[in-house]
């Protein structure tokens, strides 16, 4: 049976903060530190947490230009040491990782060794044209890697129609998501624009209705659109609206966490 949200978070409508990691080692941009990588990542942790958020998720931003799929050992051990730490700065909230750009068996270890409750993974299904070349779904091998690592508590947010990239095969986007649920093993389905920061087209939303599983939005929520967003949707992931300037590259702003978190706030009321 798939996993709900209501089954990972605490909070209806939950917000997602991603902790965009600084470059790690083997990374063009890496700066020579694994520990201000750490620092850095602690600090977003706490000013997310601080400022409200029902969740995290960890995302190797920073190493653009990603590999399609699997990622070298130094990313994976670096991610997990960062886990590790983020994990004890803000023990109360559940844990994502997304290890990119496709890498969804080094996303689940992570999150499987530092008590993760859920990974996102951008081809769960089908194919996808994108900046790193052809990326084919991951199903069959994840769901078999979390089984063998009695990882199944461990739940699975896939992108529908993935944003920065083009399907190899053009299908309306509930067909997608409905072999995506029912051939893909996904518990919650994600919903982003065309590119990070964009918002997503509220009808792509309302197209998976009714499919029996939790809709969450992936990227473009920011405090003038949440009230209409979140509606539709029952949760998201936000990024852009918590840093100045939307740059994913600078620290978490908390009183721009706390101010989008009291909008939130309002959805949540209004739906009582």
């Amino acid at each position: 049976m798939a996993v709900r949200l209501a089954d990972l978070f605490a909070a209806p409508k939950p917000i997602i903060g991603p902790v965009q990691l600084l470059p790690l080692p083997g990374a063009p941009g890496f700066g020579g530190s694994v520990d201000a990588v750490v620092d850095a990542a602690v600090e977003d942790a706490r000013s997310l947490a601080a400022g409200g958020v029902d969740g995290l998720i960890l995302e190797n931003m920073g190493d653009a230009p990603f590999f399609a799929g699997e990622v070298p050992p130094e990313t994976v051990a670096s991610m997990a040491r960062v886990a590790g730490e983020v994990r004890a700065a803000a023990p109360s909230l559940p844990l994502g990782v997304n290890v990119l750009r496709n890498a969804a068996r080094a996303s689940l270890a992570i999150a499987h060794a530092h008590g993760g409750s859920f990974i996102r993974v951008n081809v769960l299904t089908e194919a996808f044209v994108t900046d790193q070349g052809l990326i084919e779904g991951a199903a069959a091998e994840l769901l078999r890697a979390r089984r063998l690592m009695g990882a199944e508590s461990v739940a699975i947010l896939a992108d529908v129609h993935v944003k920065h990239a083009a399907p190899l095969l053009q299908r309306p986007i509930r067909e997608s998501a409905l072999d995506m649920l029912e051939r893909g093993g996904a518990d919650v389905l994600v919903v982003s624009g065309a590119r990070t920061g964009s918002a997503a087209d509220l009808g792509d939303v309302r197209a998976l209705r009714g499919l029996g599983a939790d809709v969450v939005l992936g990227s473009g929520v920011g405090p003038s659109n949440a009230v209409a967003m979140l509606t539709t949707a029952d949760g998201a992931v936000v990024a852009s609206a918590f840093r100045p300037g939307g740059d994913l590259s600078k620290r978490v702003d908390r009183t721009m966490v706390e101010r989008f978190m009291a909008v939130v706030g309002g959805v949540r009321d209004a739906r009582g």
